[in-house]
Formats: C-alpha cells, sequence, structure tokens
C-alpha cells in the first residue's frame, strides 16, 4: 500500500524487514543515478540499516552503484571510538563501505575531539566545505538521500522527545550531552534542518515492537519522528509487523 500526501509523505508497508531493504536499496542507487555529479547518501544507525548495508555490498547491488562519485556521511554518531562496536559508522564501513567506496569518500564524525559539540563544530565544516556555503539553501539539497530509523521513544538521529535540539534553526549538527536509550553515552547528531536539506528522507521501521510508536508518529503526535521531514519527499517504508493497522 503505498499513499502520498500534499507535503510529499509517501508511506509504503512491505511483507518483511528483507524487502524493506530491497526497497531501500532501490531508492538509493535511484537518487545516485540521479545525481551526475557529486551525490551524498547520509547513512543511519542501529540495527535497522544493517540489511540494507549487506545488500549493497554484495556483488548484484554493488555492480550498480558509481562508488568513486558518491560520498557518504552519517546522520547522528555515539561518542564513541572509531573502532568501538558501538560506533555507527564504523559498522557501515565494516559492513560495505571499506570494501567498496574510495576511502576519502568516507566522511565519518570525529569522535577523537575533545567532546561532543566539538566533534559537532569539526563535522558541520565538513559537511559546508562539501556543500559549499555556510547556509542552507532549500532549493539546494545538501543530500540526495537521508536514512532515517525511530526509536521505541520516537526519537530519529540523536534528536530525542523534550530535548532542546529540536528547536535548533542555525547549527548544522550538534553536541547531545544525554542520550535517553542505551547506549546511554553522549551523542553528535545532525538537526532537522540540516537533515531537512535533502532530495529524499527515507525512514526504515521493522518489527513489531516498532508498532506503537509507528502509530503515534503517523497519526501526528509531537515527537522527533513526525518533525523530521525532507524539504523534498518523505518516504516511510516499513514492514507489515511495524505497519499493523496503521497501514
Amino acid at each position: 500500500m503505498t499513499s502520498a500526501d500534499a507535503a510529499e509523505r509517501r508511506f509504503q508497508m512491505l511483507p518483511d524487514a528483507q524487502t524493506v531493504a530491497a526497497e531501500a536499496a532501490a531508492h538509493l542507487i535511484a537518487r545516485i543515478a540521479g545525481n551526475q555529479t557529486r551525490p551524498a547518501i547520509c547513512l543511519t544507525g542501529g540495527s535497522g540499516p544493517k540489511a540494507l548495508y549487506a545488500l549493497l555490498g554484495n556483488s548484484g547491488y554493488r555492480s550498480r552503484i558509481a562508488w568513486d562519485r558518491v560520498h557518504w556521511f552519517i546522520g547522528d554518531e555515539r561518542f564513541v571510538s572509531a573502532d568501538d562496536p558501538r560506533n555507527n559508522m564504523a559498522a557501515a564501513r565494516e559492513i560495505f563501505l571499506d570494501r567498496c567506496a574510495p576511502p576519502d569518500n568516507i566522511h565519518p564524525i570525529p569522535t577523537d575531539a575533545r567532546d561532543p559539540d566539538a566533534a559537532a563544530r569539526l563535522y558541520e565544516r565538513d559537511l559546508q566545505a562539501f556543500y559549499g556555503a555556510r547556509r542552507l539553501d532549500a532549493g539546494r539539497p545538501l543530500f540526495d538521500l537521508v536514512l532515517m530509523g525511530l526509536g521505541p521513544d520516537g526519537h530519529t538521529a540523536s534528536l530525542f522527545p523534550g530535548d532542546t535540539a529540536l528547536t535548533e534553526t542555525e547549527r548544522w549538527v550538534i553536541g547531545v550531552d544525554h542520550a535517553h536509550v542505551e547506549p546511554f553515552v553522549p551523542r553528535v547528531t545532525l538537526t532537522l534542518p540540516a537533515l531537512a536539506c535533502s532530495r529524499e528522507m527515507l525512514f526504515l521501521v521493522s518489527g513489531e515492537a516498532k508498532r506503537d510508536i509507528l502509530s503515534k508518529v503517523m497519526a501526528g503526535a509531537d515527537l522527533p519522528g513526525t518533525r523530521a521531514r525532507s524539504n523534498g519527499v518523505t518516504t516511510w517504508l516499513t514492514d507489515a509487523a511495524a505497519a499493523g493497522r496503521t497501514a
């Protein structure tokens, strides 16, 4: 089932998590193909995208991506060392990036910085250098595709319910001192305006454990997952277990 409203918010229910991963891969490949210069993809962490990352690294999908042109960023990071298993970009690198992408095209958040805010400012400079400007322009997307997940409390990236980070309008990246969910480590996250500066925002939501929170987001509850929208198209890919009666 697919629906779209005037704000370009689309919802697609698929049979299972593996089909969600395959559909996400198709979206990602199409967005890359649609930009013949320097496509930029913003990855997400957690367990949700791992099936997608495995697909991107296998031969059938790998040959369909112009790896030399694509730049890979990350929407949020746990403030742990680059070789810590909890590090979001480290997981993506292990599954597919280090085998497929040129090293200079991989843009991790520098968690060896003094603190999360220092890391955020360094990453903001990296994004601005890539973008070629210090202010975002809704008509000129920073990212071709932003991958997003949905936490059990409605958080997305490391934007948590009730945090002042949700009202940030100037910064592209900020430090988060306290995570509301495990692992309880400081974070660095892109802000809503930076994530919105994209051609497409793609949420991946799978599993029965996500059913209640997905229902709340679809009903318009004031949660980070509800507030996160692309200036272009926002697409929700869910499996039947997560969608339940919301589909």
